[in-house]
């Protein structure tokens, strides 16, 4: 036996031997309100970010925070940490990214227990494992956590950081506002990021218990907000209703017409980049044995709640078709008891899930155009973009998302299945597009973990699981030169 695997049955007996702390480190993070887009959270999220600095401090890595943003507008600052690698490493290079924000915990009446007290349920009737039940305890502090430990383990077993595999980290605090400084803060800094070879992210999710998965494509994402504007004032609907625009109606009217009736997306050019799924992907995929009628039942919907593009299934919906989706609508009165009003303005946040090879700009310029082509009479548009991420898509051969296999394997027992997730990561697309740098997703969460929903969980066999996986395939890297 090397060296290197001895080291990583150390350091898995490490691992074991910490969990009690490990998992109350991760509820003190949790227990800080890092919502990131909410500026009166803005001293908090920063709290969080300080705490990240001192875990990869205490796991020996040279650790701080990067200021983001400008003075004027100051954005959350990115925590950075370098492992310099020993003197006879000669594996790759490893980018680790995460973010430390979390989505608003609203709404707060739907939550069993407070959001930033975290606490341990289970296993009971509605969920056979025990799990932390807190805003961010999947998406994505639980996750970067089961990193975080997996460093402090190596470096308790070894006295190095990072086991000595050459790493950097950096974790941000606006994932979950578009990542507003994300493309500005790497190119600043784009010589501590140009020497990595690859990265590494957990912030997705497995098949279900006992299936973990590797993601190697996710979606981008373009999000706007459109303000319909018409009278320069609320109206009286008795005096004006049907005399003049009315502009939640035409909002309504215009919106209607972004999808056709076999739920493809209206907008010219739409699907012109779109790279088509192979058959050989449909054929895997379809051996997955995913059970959406099952998945329907769980959020409450009948069979009938299968909708989407004509032609493809579930499945292929989610992982490798673009979307046109309404986030929220406002216009007029919305409070207690009635109000008569024709509203001044009426708005709505439309956002796009996009496959490979769309371009999030293009398609807000698109869409922007659309709307402009159905303006309604006597009214204007406000558009406004909110940003997005470039899709993302890793080759399936690739020797780094191969050795995240093997950990994973060897840390759970079971093969991981190959996959892709509908969801975002913006980071992904970008150190493409910057860098060259092809992301692996290892990630641990379950579809059940009610991710940007009251009463997030994240189960602790996944966050174990995770721990163990990170810390095998820092193995991996080690024994790289034998490869």
């Amino acid at each position: 036996m090397s060296r290197d695997s001895n080291e990583s049955g150390r350091v898995l007996d490490a691992v074991a031997s910490n969990d009690a702390a490990a998992i109350g480190r991760l509820k003190e993070w949790l227990s800080i309100p890092s919502v990131g887009a909410d500026p009166a959270f803005r001293d908090d999220t920063r709290r969080a970010a300080r705490w990240a600095v001192e875990q990869l401090a205490a796991a020996g890595l040279e650790a701080e925070l990067i200021e983001t943003g400008t003075a004027e507008q100051p954005g959350h600052p990115i925590v950075h940490a370098h492992a310099p690698g020993s003197a006879e490493y000669r594996g790759p290079h490893v980018l680790f990214y995460g973010h430390y924000d979390v989505q608003p915990p609203d709404p707060l009446d739907l939550w069993e227990s407070a959001p930033f007290e975290p606490i341990i349920k289970g296993p009971d009737e509605s969920c056979p494992a025990e799990r932390i039940v807190a805003r961010g305890a999947c998406d994505d502090k639980g996750q970067v956590a089961s990193f975080l430990e997996s460093l402090r383990a190596w470096h308790e077993v070894t006295g190095r950081p990072a086991g000595g595999v050459r790493l950097t980290v950096m974790i941000e605090g606006e994932e979950e506002s578009a990542s507003a400084n994300l493309a500005r803060h790497v190119r600043e800094h784009r010589a501590r990021y140009q020497p990595c070879d690859f990265c590494l992210v957990s912030d997705t999710g497995m098949l279900a218990r006992g299936k973990p998965a590797i993601t190697y494509g996710l979606r981008g994402l373009t999000y706007t907000e459109v303000i319909l504007h018409g009278p320069n004032q609320d109206l009286h609907s008795g005096m004006w209703g049907g005399r003049v625009v009315n502009p939640i109606t035409e909002l309504m009217r215009v919106l209607a017409q972004l999808w056709d009736e076999n739920r493809r997306v209206t907008i010219p050019g739409f699907y012109d980049a779109v790279r088509e799924v192979s058959k050989e992907e449909r054929a895997a995929w379809a051996e997955l044995g995913f059970d959406q009628v099952e998945a329907l039942r769980k959020i409450g919907l009948g069979p009938e709640g299968d909708v989407g593009e004509a032609g493809y299934t579930p499945i292929e919906r989610e992982w490798a078709r673009p979307t046109a989706e309404l986030n929220g609508v406002i216009g007029g009165y919305t409070g207690q008891g009635a109000k008569t009003v024709i509203p001044s303005h009426a708005s709505a946040k439309v956002s796009f899930r996009l496959v490979a090879d769309q371009e999030p700009d293009r398609v807000r310029d698109a869409f922007f155009a659309w709307l402009d082509a159905r303006t309604p009479p006597g009214c204007r548009w406000e558009m406004i973009d909110h940003g997005g991420g470039h899709p993302a898509t890793v080759p399936t051969e690739s020797a780094y998302l191969s050795a995240a296999r093997r950990a994973l394997e060897a840390a759970g027992g079971a093969e991981p299945a190959l996959i892709r997730t509908g969801g975002s990561i913006p980071v992904a697309g970008l150190l493409k597009a910057e860098l060259g740098l092809d992301t692996v997703f290892m990630g641990f969460g379950l579809d059940d973990d009610r991710v940007h929903s009251p009463n997030e969980k994240f189960e602790l066999p996944c966050f174990r699981l995770g721990v163990r996986a990170h810390a095998l395939l820092i193995g991996e890297f080690l024994r790289w030169d034998a490869r």
